[in-house]
């Protein structure tokens, strides 16, 4: 059954999960182990301020023996809106304060363009209708309008040169997609960092990482793969993502120098969409 997502719904969710641990005799500590959950992350569903994942969902009901009442009720999304490993990941990123990201590959979700995007979404396995594709590309650019507001999220983006480079949809869709992300740094509402290729390896070339920071719940880090995604809650491996982050931004471009070289790749795009 689905049931749409919204603070009202996780709320009510979180109170059934309340009353059903109460009921079953278990400490939001007790009910973690059981469930192989943290016991942050229970007590933030039974507050309505998260929604678990699938996986959780079913834990959940197998701990509490509740016959599929958490998997069947569980807050959705919309169905085929985003992977299910990224609906946690994306609900903490409309609450964050502060978010730093890293991305080796493609430009970051949040700062994609309509034509990149597209490309993006349908070059995908398996592959997609036209239908799911739209779909997909209005809840990736409904992800933008987190930086509407000037001030918050602070945002920072460090991007592997290799983001720059890779001919996602042909010169111009590159050209145009370079050029907002451009706009969105001289215009101060985000900071990006680049890291030149000729730095080599470095700290954080396993895959993409989401820092994210709250008013008041505790920062948490998101690491993404090939059809999975995860949030990390753990105090002590969320400090360690932060210090890998920090340990490859010194080698990064200066925010000033990486816009120059997003501008002049940009300009090299220009130039191949014309003689196109």
């Amino acid at each position: 059954m689905a049931i749409e997502d919204n603070p009202g719904s996780r709320t009510s969710y979180g109170d059934e999960l309340r009353r059903r641990r109460e009921a079953a005799g278990f400490t939001q500590e007790e009910l973690s182990a059981r469930a192989i959950m943290s016991r942050t992350h229970i007590a933030h569903i039974e507050a309505g301020r998260r929604r678990p994942s699938l996986e959780d969902a079913r834990r959940l009901d197998q701990v509490l023996t509740t016959g599929g009442v958490f998997e069947n009720f569980l807050p959705t999304q919309g169905e085929g809106s985003v992977a299910e490993h990224f609906a946690e990941a994306l609900e903490l990123e409309r609450q964050a304060t502060v978010i730093r990201e890293y991305a080796p590959k493609l430009v970051p979700g949040v700062l994609q363009t309509e034509a990149y995007a597209r490309e993006v979404l349908q070059s995908g396995f398996p592959p997609k209708t036209d239908e799911e594709r739209d779909r997909l590309v209005v809840t990736r650019l409904d992800r933008a309008r987190i930086l509407d507001n000037f001030a918050s999220p602070v945002a920072w983006y460090l991007l592997d040169e290799a983001v720059l480079r890779r001919p996602v949809g042909g010169p111009a869709v590159m050209c145009e997609q370079l050029c907002h992300i451009a706009e969105l740094g001289e215009r101060r509402r985000i900071r990006v960092h680049v890291l030149p290729l000729s730095v080599g390896l470095h700290a954080l070339l396993e895959g993409f990482v989401s820092l994210m920071w709250f008013e008041d719940l505790p920062p948490v880090a998101y690491v993404e793969g090939l059809k999975t995604g995860r949030v990390l809650e753990l105090p002590s491996v969320v400090r360690e993502c932060q210090a890998v982050y920090d340990h490859a931004m010194g080698d990064a471009l200066s925010h000033g120098k990486s816009l120059a070289l997003i501008r002049s790749v940009a300009e090299d795009y220009a130039h191949d969409a014309q003689q196109q």
